[in-house]
């Protein structure tokens, strides 16, 4: 029996479907940015420093990491349907553990638990969304589906902000208790499993597999996570761990080609939609957590802005989004969707390159623009780019298409947020070593500008003190104007990674109207 057929005898609307799947992806979603303004807060309750604390957010990514490729297995050994509900109810609970946490242990522990049920979250869910409509249809379910995996992680930092200002850090993760019951019980309503999606029997398991998988998805995440802080690879721990993710990850993907009971089915990459696609949308998850973790670092550390400041920064991206899915929404059907694709990485790498034009005397508008632009050409590009991957994989091939897809765009989104540290703290070296050379009493605008800062200080200390806290005032402006060379460095390369992919769009085939 077809899908369609299946729906049809359940009578279910599909719209109607897409509400426990789009509940689902949006608490995912939300959960891995809405913790990282809280994070000062809950590194005080716990009596750990940040650095520590930021495991809290490792343990999450790595768990959800190691679940997402292997919902194709999870979907056959315990049919797709009864997955899914078995996510949604461990990552509610897990939140629940999180709120409750009274130790950093036990808050890790319930991150990982979150992270192993809401890795499966994502992947289901755009599985059985595109599954749910024909695929002339589908540009219009993409178009709601990507109200959730773009805005959530724009409005997480605001929501998180918000919360942890006004009532306290636990409550970010008990919201998810509504709406983990909400969707739980519309999951069972509404949601089938298709013949192909249904538990089979006799199902073997690839411990090696899953064994490789883990400690690819670890130490890789460990690596990425840790590295600037560790100085990459001047650092032997830190080479012993690439070396373990490169030879792990090399013999996870031999493996999976050579196994017929595989964990995950790699010959979808054999599909040129999908392998451009999904290679597309790695770059593009890699600029879109770079830029959601750079833009708030700058307004902080530059401009003043406190954590529900620099959040509620980030919700003109968010109105640019809302209007790119109603765009979407009405033209996906009517212009080529490769079109759509190029107009949004055209204006994500202008709203990077305008980024890259900052100084520190901006106003918010100055802000604002660039963040709607940027949230317009995110919401054109991604939805598109999504569907245009998936138009020539089969049904039954698409919870594990999906699974692979989010995988990897995981591991691009580390990669960025990695790349982004990386270019801040060295990028601010730099500049200053350049800066720096101009502070010497052969520079007749230094000498100027000492002399006029000591003078401010005559009237209280003595010369000597003055000429002190006069170089000193000096050095920390140098040091202001380094680290905004920085920010303004790592804008401009996401900027000009956007309009690099471009050429790749025109490889991909197009889906007949």
């Amino acid at each position: 029996m077809s899908a369609e057929v299946k729906r049809e005898d359940n009578n279910i609307n599909p719209w109607l479907a897409c509400l426990p799947t789009m509940a689902s992806a949006f608490m995912f979603v939300l959960d891995e940015t809405i913790a990282n303004v809280a994070l000062p807060h809950m590194a005080g309750s716990f009596s750990v420093s940040r650095e520590e604390s930021m495991w809290i957010l490792t343990s999450y990514l790595i768990a959800s990491g190691i679940v997402i490729p292997m919902v194709g297995w999870f979907s056959k050994v315990m049919g797709r349907k009864n997955f899914f509900m078995f996510s949604i109810i461990l990552f509610t609970l897990a939140s629940a553990l999180c709120g409750f946490a009274p130790n950093m242990e036990t808050m890790v522990f319930a991150r990982i638990l979150q992270g192993f049920g809401g890795g499966g979250l994502l992947p289901v869910s755009q599985a059985i969304l595109l599954e749910n409509f024909k695929p002339a249809e589908r540009g219009k379910a993409m178009a709601m589906f990507g109200l959730v995996i773009v805005i959530a992680p724009i409005i997480g930092p605001v929501i998180g902000g918000w919360i942890t200002e006004n009532w306290s850090w636990p409550y970010i993760y008990f919201i998810n208790l509504p709406i983990g019951v909400l969707a739980l019980g519309l999951s069972k309503a509404l949601i089938y499993d298709p013949p192909y999606a249904q538990k089979q029997i006799g199902v073997k398991a690839d411990f090696l597999g899953f064994f490789l998988l883990t400690a690819f998805l670890a130490s890789l995440q460990i690596v990425l996570d840790k590295g600037n802080n560790a100085d990459w690879f001047n650092a032997p721990w830190i080479c012993w761990l690439s070396a373990v993710a490169l030879i792990t990850g090399i013999a996870f993907f031999v493996s999976q080609f050579k196994n017929k009971e595989a964990l995950t089915d790699l010959t979808v990459f054999k599909d040129k939609n999908y392998f451009i696609g999904t290679a597309v949308q790695i770059v593009m998850q890699g600029v879109l957590l770079a830029s959601l973790a750079i833009l708030p670092q700058f307004l902080q550390a530059l401009m003043g802005y406190d954590a529900y400041q620099s959040g509620l920064s980030m919700m003109p991206r968010g109105i640019g989004a809302l209007c790119a899915m109603a765009l979407c929404a009405t033209m996906s059907n009517k212009i080529d969707n490769r079109i759509l694709v190029v107009i949004g990485l055209m204006l994500m790498g202008g709203a990077g390159w305008m980024l890259g034009t900052l100084n520190l005397q901006i106003a918010p508008v100055n802000i604002a623009i660039p963040n709607v632009l940027y949230g317009l050409g995110l919401g054109l590009a991604m939805i598109p780019i999504i569907t245009l991957s998936m138009a020539t994989i089969k049904n039954e091939q698409m919870t594990n298409a999906s699974g692979l897809q989010n995988l990897l765009k995981n591991i691009g989104g580390a990669f960025g947020t990695s790349i982004v540290a990386t270019l801040l703290s060295r990028g601010g070296q730099k500049h200053q070593f350049m800066l720096i050379e101009h502070l010497n009493d052969f520079t007749q605008p230094y000498v100027e500008r000492l002399q006029a800062m000591s003078g401010a200080f005559l009237s209280q200390v003595d010369p000597h003190t003055a000429t002190y806290m006069g170089q000193k005032l000096i050095y920390g402006q140098l040091m202001q104007q380094a680290n905004l060379m920085a920010f303004i460095d790592a804008f401009r390369v996401f900027a000009i990674a956007c309009i690099v992919i471009i050429p790749l769009i025109f490889l991909i085939k197009g889906i007949k109207k």
